[in-house]
């Protein structure tokens, strides 16, 4: 039977937010038996088998490792010669760079090659290039920079699979790059000494999922063994690799590439490593989003990630990069508390853009295209990948959001599931509709002409219209079952744990709780609506919370339910204040009955 004639649960064909309510499709005794071999609470086994792990793979998947999934290093292309030219260059005291993109991903890669270099007493140059002067990825006069102040080699990250016209120049003066990348490659590949990336088209495809940060980890891993031949350590002592997983952990989770595999031995483990806050730059960082409890995904992905990412939108492109190799305890407060500051200023530009791109998408009338594509004039090209997602979310459609200065924009772009966007856009590079451009199936970044932009529309609606009909048909909401309100506890939330991290790849588990009441309701922060849910006669409480809901059909239903009944999706926290733990809803999505 196919998604779309699955019937909906609880015959919720139209939610509050378009989605037809889907039960994930759960091998029920499989279930049991993971339970029942590992010996946890069959809740877990039933979400075990709802994300299609066997029996084999359970108790791996429950405890994944290092030591059972990392790859030999040298089993990716060109690793190897990426390793040897740059022990080359610590043992000859050639002076080495690491060039970064300004996003989580490139700063925690430049952050874990930083500081495994100061490990190991070898300086390394860290440059973050300025999001609104240079860019994304690697510049020729950012390279002669380089150049000028003596450096032999430079090593980029998450960036520089597509910078051919650069990389031939930066060749054509003598400078080595090393390539470390996880964006999609073409079948040519760049100029460089080494191009290592899971995503070339002559690799085995194994490790697609990687973010940039673990590519640069399995780097740092063939580096240390290499040195480690060689005698290096003969005289010093030997970096902890394992002590870097806090940074590989951080770019992981905040890259939302999938949580399977390796993906999730570098997670689970780099939240055991970030819990000892060992690191001073994620130390002040967390002090300062006021984290105050044991890290886990949704801290990375909505407290620590967003104010890294701040600097390089609206302030300091590098003190992302810089917080996270410092270990003075001292210059990681101060930059914190100014990432802190600009993750602020982010928010009020990004809700300045976001209303003018709404406003502009609904003027045009053009909120049904199969793919939004909105320009404005001086958009800040810090948030307009975060305002590319505002809008894909409000209008279920790949979203490609422009800011125009002159005769050029700056365009991001978010997709949905079974639209390749990157793809697309490269397709776009290739028939001369982009000055540049690249990404990944579910993002991407460009920089088109003034005068192209109706020219790129048209392509992309023409290229795109299928797949997104499709995944339109397809949209649902896949939920794990329903639960009563006495159901939704702490001792649940503890033994869901068991199964997780969670994140892309690997959903958090979704519970409707059907037939419940709204008790109260209120805004809270900027547009978050808060509620108490209660069960029939008004038995039992729930607290609940609505993120960025406000002035939405979900949003206002809640506000205004005027004693309705409800059935409301959404997945369970645990919520620590003044030293009492208690469940909350973490609202997804309802279904108003009555």
């Amino acid at each position: 039977m196919s998604e779309q004639e699955t019937p909906a649960f609880l015959g919720v064909e139209c939610s509050l937010k378009n989605r037809k309510w889907r039960l994930r499709s759960t091998n029920e005794r499989l279930g049991l038996t993971i339970a029942q071999r590992l010996g946890v609470p069959e809740i877990v086994g039933r979400v075990l088998a709802g994300r299609n792990v066997d029996i084999d793979g359970a108790e791996r998947y429950l405890s994944p490792t290092l030591r059972d999934l990392m790859p030999d290093p040298s089993s990716f292309k060109d690793m190897d010669v990426a390793a040897a030219r740059i022990v080359e260059a610590i043992q000859s005291g050639q002076t080495i760079a690491v060039f970064g993109d300004y996003d989580v991903d490139g700063a925690t890669s430049s952050g874990v090659l930083k500081r495994f270099f100061d490990m190991i007493g070898v300086p390394l140059v860290v440059y973050i290039p300025d999001r609104m002067e240079e860019g994304y990825g690697p510049n020729i006069n950012a390279f002669n920079r380089l150049k000028g102040q003596g450096v032999d080699l430079i090593i980029t990250v998450d960036c520089g699979i597509v910078a051919f016209d650069v990389l031939d120049q930066a060749a054509d003066t003598g400078l080595d790059v090393i390539i470390v990348d996880h964006h999609q490659a073409e079948t040519r590949l760049p100029k460089a000494v080494a191009v290592v990336n899971p995503k070339r088209h002559d690799e085995s495809q194994e490790y697609t999922y990687l973010a940039a940060v673990g590519v640069a980890f399995l780097l740092l891993v063939a580096v240390n063994r290499d040195l480690r031949k060689l005698g290096w350590y003969a005289d010093r002592k030997e970096p902890n690799l394992m002590a870097l997983l806090d940074l590989v952990a951080l770019g992981t989770v905040c890259d939302i590439v999938p949580l399977h595999g390796l993906n999730r031995a570098f997670v689970t483990q780099g939240l055991k490593v970030m819990a000892r806050r060992a690191n001073p730059g994620l130390v002040a960082l967390s002090d300062v989003a006021g984290l105050d409890e044991t890290p886990g995904t949704y801290h990375l992905g909505f407290l620590l990630g967003p104010r890294v990412n701040a600097g390089g939108r609206v302030g300091k492109a590098d003190f992302g990069a810089r917080l996270l190799s410092s270990n003075n305890p001292s210059e990681c407060q101060e930059l914190a508390r100014y990432l802190n500051e600009y993750n602020q200023e982010r928010k009020d530009i990004e809700v300045a853009v976001t209303e003018e791109a709404m406003d502009l998408v609904e003027k045009t009338g053009r909120d049904k295209d199969p793919v939004l594509v909105v320009a404005g004039e001086g958009w800040h090209p810090g948030v307009i990948g975060i305002v590319a997602s505002r809008l894909k979310d409000a209008y279920q459609r790949p979203t490609i959001v422009i800011g125009l200065d002159g005769a050029e924009g700056k365009g991001s772009g978010r997709s949905m599931p079974g639209v390749d966007l990157g793809a697309a856009i490269g397709a776009a590079r290739h028939k001369e509709l982009l000055l540049a451009g690249g990404g990944h199936a579910m993002a991407a970044g460009l920089t088109v002409a003034r005068d192209k932009v109706a020219d790129l529309t048209d392509f992309l609606m023409e290229r795109l219209s299928k797949s997104v009909d499709t995944a339109l048909q397809n949209a649902s909401l896949g939920i794990d079952g329903a639960l009563g309100l006495e159901g939704a506890t702490v001792e649940l939330v503890t033994q869901l744990e068991q199964a997780g991290p969670y994140g892309a790849g690997n959903p958090e588990p979704r519970f409707v709780l059907s037939n419940v009441r709204i008790a109260t309701a209120s805004i809270v922060g900027e547009n978050h609506v808060r509620c108490i849910l209660t069960g029939a006669g008004g038995r039992g409480r729930l607290a609940g919370i609505c993120f960025r809901s406000l002035e939405t059909p979900l949003g206002d239903s809640l506000l205004n339910h005027q004693g309705a009944s409800f059935h409301i999706a959404g997945h369970l926290k645990k919520n620590t204040w003044r030293g009492q733990t208690t469940p909350q809803l973490m609202i997804e999505d309802a279904y108003r009955r009555t």
